[in-house]
């Protein structure tokens, strides 16, 4: 602990953390501070100005990274016949029906995106409460309830991710590692960035985005100016 404690230490006499910066400043920052031994992934947060216990001041998407994630997405999906094939050979990586629920409610969940042909649903629709609390639920809104099987895969295989907020209105998702460029990464906070403000839900009043900070997986905070998430910073 006291080695960790100095690691901190050294990083935040590296910025001030208590000034906002432009975002690409502050990509530059988390980036340069991502120092363990594995690759971590950056992260960004947004606080925004809704109360999603309202229906229509819920936020919730899916949006793709140009860059992708640089983490290996698993792909299970709920597929009989054709379909199934079409999804085995867009690189599903679990594909089933009855057998496949079977294992879901065993607990045997080998996938961190879940696709579903519509037909499938009443069978899916059993599995909501393992599904459910783990984010996998399938939803037409996300596409992930679809026909179009292949594409539906091979977006979440790009790096397509889902956001959703949460009871204090804040959204986040890794946008990427720290091995990416910072171009890359710039790029990908974007996508996500536009994502949100297209999603602004109609009940929202006042200031949308209240605060934003970006991080790597180990790394402190960084806070970001919210003039910049609209801006070329």
């Amino acid at each position: 602990m006291a080695k960790q404690g100095k690691r901190l230490k050294a990083i935040y006499a590296g910025f001030d953390r208590e000034q906002a910066y432009a975002l690409t400043e502050a990509l530059k920052i988390a980036k340069a501070n991502a120092k363990a031994k594995f690759d971590e992934s950056i992260e960004i947060s947004m606080n925004l100005g809704i109360d999603p216990r309202h229906a229509d001041q819920m936020v919730r998407g899916v949006v793709g990274l140009p860059n992708g994630t640089g983490k290996t997405v698993r792909v299970g999906v709920f597929a009989r016949g054709p379909k199934a094939e079409e999804a085995l050979a867009a690189g599903a990586d679990v594909v089933g029906a009855d057998d496949l629920a079977a294992l879901v409610q065993e607990g045997k969940i080998e996938f961190d995106r879940c696709i579903a042909t519509p037909d499938m649903m009443g069978l899916v629709g059993r599995l909501g409460k393992v599904l459910g609390p783990r984010g996998l639920m399938p939803n037409p809104k996300l596409g992930t309830v679809t026909m179009d099987v292949k594409g539906a895969v091979t977006a979440a295989k790009a790096g397509q991710v889902e956001f959703r907020a949460e009871k204090a209105g804040i959204v986040h998702a890794g946008i990427g590692k720290a091995s990416f460029g910072e171009d890359a990464l710039l790029a990908n906070a974007r996508a996500f960035i536009d994502a949100i403000q297209r999603a602004r839900p109609a009940g929202a009043k006042g200031t949308y985005v209240k605060k934003a900070a970006v991080s790597s997986s180990m790394g402190p905070g960084v806070k970001v100016d919210v003039a910049s998430l609209s801006a070329g910073g």
